[in-house]
């Protein structure tokens, strides 16, 4: 379900703009850059995580109001770059770098006064129609360790997918649901997949996958660095 840019807050407006803008960037790098590695296992892995990227993009976006106009998402799109610039102001620590971050985020408010000028000249609109609240920053983002949060994140929702608009477990889906219709058409079988190919030619190689682990996995079937599990998050009988 979309957010409203009339009504939304505007951290939940950040929010959804920021992860709908790295996906992008991170889905055009790995479409952009496949053709060009090596090998065909590289480029067969670089076009899977493309795939997987384009639907984080579709899924991401989604949550975007798309009854906005050109303006009003340019403008939200120029008061979202502001934010991360300052941001990245407030948090560094070096001065030199801090110097460069502000200069951004002053060439951003630059872009943003543009946009709220054409906003008004042709739709007869203020800004504060999308900011009523006024255009003063939420807490800015700070830059600390997530390993906690991720882990707890993983052992939560390994095996969840989406229906719809929901998240459900797979443990409650049926045969019929898109999620298994899906895979049995694109995926098949998932050790040919090159993403597991990778891992499995790693462990013949080097005895083990080429995990970086500061604890174990808190996942129980995903523990072992010796073998790969390619049936976890994808049927029921391997989600635990």
């Amino acid at each position: 379900r979309h957010i409203s840019a009339e009504i939304s807050d505007p951290f939940t407006k950040l929010v959804v703009n920021i992860i709908t803008a790295g996906e992008q960037q991170t889905m055009n790098y790995y479409m952009n850059i496949a053709g060009f590695h090596p090998s065909e296992t590289g480029r067969k892995l670089y076009s899977e995580i493309a795939m997987i990227e384009e639907q984080h993009v579709t899924e991401y976006g989604s949550l975007i109001d798309t009854t906005c106009s050109k303006l009003e998402s340019w403008l939200m799109h120029e008061y979202t770059e502001c934010y991360l610039y300052y941001s990245c102001y407030a948090d560094e620590t070096d001065k030199y770098i801090r110097e460069i971050f502000y200069r951004h985020y002053l060439e951003e408010c630059g872009h943003l006064q543009f946009v709220a000028g054409l906003l008004e000249k042709y739709e007869g609109k203020p800004w504060q129609a999308l900011y009523p609240c006024g255009g003063d920053f939420p807490e800015t983002l700070h830059f600390e360790g997530n390993i906690d949060y991720i882990r707890e994140v993983l052992a939560k929702t390994v095996n969840y997918t989406k229906v719809r608009e929901q998240y459900q477990s797979i443990e409650t889906l049926s045969p019929k649901d898109d999620f298994f219709k899906y895979n049995k058409h694109v995926v098949k079988n998932g050790k040919t997949l090159p993403s597991h190919k990778v891992i499995e030619n790693h462990i013949k190689e080097f005895g083990q996958d080429y995990r970086f682990e500061t604890k174990k996995n808190p996942i129980e079937t995903l523990q072992s660095r010796k073998k790969d599990n390619t049936e976890i998050g994808r049927t029921k009988k391997n989600s635990k």
